[in-house]
């Protein structure tokens, strides 16, 4: 795992290529590289994790001086498309990965893409062309940012890296990501929280030259027409098959590998395929709190036990917050998903003895984990049946039932949750009020109408229809997996893992990430996935529920989040006056009345206002760190 920048110029431009490696210092502490000539420039800082001799050090150019490679990530099946490259004739100089996806590229250009099973973002200078070639893996594992700008094109890992490039870089806000941002946590690409500054979607590749963009293109999706036969059980084996080849695959290293255990059902479903693949005494790391409702370190446990594991624990206190300005810093815009911070500690805390973690990230996403697919597929039933009407009638007379059954227990009034609000919405409204952390009406009255009047207003909805577009003719459970397969996964989850392992020069890896294994489980029907009316991730769960104890499987549901709604209250109280009412770091975007009282009604505990107040603290941080303007 590494850190990759580099800079194709317009004009005569003083790139600091060096300060932007140097950067990137966290990502690949053991080696770092630059090459630059004729207006052209990568760099490289290594983390060695495969052939750790110099041969594998980058940038690498290719046998014939024409292309020169910066490579970020793993590609498993590096091994096999050796042996093909050796049997057309390819001699290699290093074991290392690296070497054979430049010989590959030299061959097949981007075709090569095709391939590749892997995490990855790389950049190809073609010196006889002077092409940049850039690509981002399937599923969004690995980042890639990038800029247009008056100097030229550049490109880095990581924003921070963008601005030491080149430290003129505008730095005036994208105010329609920022809208994005305080509805789903999380800036989705190709936005930033820059204008200036774009992601690289998943999936994608680009071909710039003369410093500027030429061709940008998706060159993977899901094929919803793929249709597999196979019976429940049948499927049950051959996912069991899957997912050890995909485990199997990611356990080539040359250095320490562990495994993150969070006590969850797919982080100990890729505990047990590593110990069935035989990996003798495991190291398994957990972290938990000491508020019991988000602890889930005895879970962790007991599947440590359970696997005679080489288990170690740790409990995050409030004092973690202390590591949020440097999260900021590295994320470069606002992500508000405060599991980055024990993801931060439980990464820090492996990097003691690994430097590879296995992880279950993906599972939630690819099997119907969240609660969201179920109401979501089940409004959308009633729908079509024609029976939504009725089933909001028979919700309404229910809960004035019970509330009229108990007296003397005060209720809200109906609707009184979200799954019930989103049964007199329509469309995409319905799925968006679901993940939305400031609903559509709240924000209204949370934006100034300056900021209003900045953002456009390019609502969120578009941005939810445009990625649900594609997966037009699927049933609605594979549309809404989809959905969040191109969304969440890659924008929240997969972002805030390799910021916060990077950080600690540590690198994850996820079987349930593996495209092949994904494009199978969409490939057979939803009803495996998410068995009515609530047992969400049926097919994983019944496909391993040997390889765990009794019962585990069926245990609720608890995430792996901090305890903010306390620490906002009591430990971080003091910086979320400061930051949101003192120094009132966001009064020209933000209607301050409406701060005020969100502030005074979590800190004395007459409401619970914590995932509305933290995106508000993360982004009054990220103004200040950036100088936003």
């Amino acid at each position: 795992m590494c850190g990759i920048t580099g800079y194709l110029a317009k004009r005569p431009h003083p790139f600091q290529l060096a300060e932007a490696v140097q950067c990137l210092h966290h990502r690949g502490p053991d080696q770092n590289g630059v090459w630059e000539r004729d207006g052209a420039g990568l760099g490289h800082a290594r983390l060695s994790i495969i052939d750790l001799s110099d041969a594998g050090r980058q940038p690498m150019t290719s046998p014939d001086g024409r292309y020169v490679l910066a490579f970020n990530g793993e590609i498993y099946n590096f091994r096999e498309l050796r042996r093909d490259l050796e049997a057309a004739g390819e001699a290699f100089r290093s074991h290392s990965d690296t070497e054979v996806l430049l010989r590959l590229y030299q061959r097949e250009g981007a075709q090569c893409l095709e391939k590749l099973r892997g995490m990855f973002a790389f950049a190809v200078w073609d010196i006889a062309e002077r092409t940049l070639f850039l690509a981002r893996d399937r599923l969004g594992v690995k980042p890639l940012v990038y800029a247009e700008s008056d100097a030229g094109f550049l490109f880095a890992s990581e924003i921070p890296a963008l601005f030491a490039l080149q430290p003129d870089l505008s730095r005036t806000p994208d105010y329609s990501a920022l809208d994005h941002y305080l509805t789903f946590q999380y800036i989705p690409a190709p936005l930033t929280g820059f204008a200036a500054l774009k992601k690289l979607p998943p999936a994608h590749a680009m071909i710039v030259r003369d410093g500027k963009i030429e061709h940008l293109w998706r060159y993977w999706d899901i094929d919803h027409s793929r249709r597999s036969h196979l019976s429940f059980d049948d499927a049950c084996d051959a996912l069991r098959e899957k997912f050890l080849e995909a485990t199997k695959l990611r356990l080539v290293s040359d250095v320490p590998l562990g495994a993150f255990l969070s006590g969850g059902i797919d982080s100990s479903i890729t505990v047990a395929a590593m110990a069935h693949l035989g990996v003798e005494k495991i190291k398994t790391f957990a972290i938990g709190f000491e508020e019991q409702q988000f602890n889930e370190l005895p879970y962790a446990r007991q599947i440590a036990e359970h696997l005679s594991t080489d288990h170690h624990e740790m409990v995050v206190k409030p004092d973690a917050i202390a590591i949020l300005p440097q999260l900021v810093r590295h994320f470069g815009e606002p992500m508000a998903d405060n599991s980055a911070i024990p993801t931060y500690y439980v990464s820090q805390f492996a990097r003691s003895d690994v430097t590879v973690a296995l992880t279950g990230d993906g599972g939630d996403e690819v099997f119907a984990g969240y609660r969201r697919f179920y109401h979501a597929t089940l409004t959308d039933r009633l729908e079509r049946w024609r029976l939504l009407p009725l089933w909001r009638g028979l919700r309404h007379l229910t809960w004035n039932m019970e509330s009229r059954m108990r007296p003397g227990k005060k209720r809200a009034p109906f609707p009184a949750s979200r799954a019930d609000e989103i049964l007199s919405m329509t469309g995409v409204a319905r799925y968006r009020h679901l993940l939305a952390y400031y609903p559509e009406a709240e924000k209204n009255t949370l934006l100034t109408p300056a900021f209003r009047e900045q953002s456009g207003r390019s609502t969120t909805a578009d941005y939810l229809t445009a990625h649900l577009a594609r997966s037009a003719g699927a049933d609605p459970l594979s549309r809404y997996l989809h959905l969040d397969l191109s969304t969440y996964l890659p924008e929240d989850i997969l972002f805030k893992v390799d910021i916060a392992s990077m950080l600690n020069s540590l690198e994850c890896r996820s079987p349930f990430l593996d495209h092949q294994l994904i494009e199978f489980v969409f490939s057979l029907p939803s009803a495996y996935k998410l068995k009515f009316p609530h047992r969400h991730k049926h097919l994983l769960k019944e496909a391993f529920k040997d390889w765990l104890p009794p019962g585990f499987m069926d245990r609720g549901k608890m995430g792996f989040s901090a305890p903010m709604p306390g620490w906002l209250r009591h430990e971080l109280a003091p910086m979320l006056r400061e930051r949101l009412l003192d120094e009132k770091r966001l009064a020209p975007w933000i209607n301050q009345a409406v701060v005020e009282r969100l502030v005074r009604e979590h800190v004395s505990g007459e409401k619970t206002h914590s995932k509305r107040l933290w995106p508000l603290l993360v982004m009054a941080e990220w103004v200040e760190q950036y100088r936003v303007v």
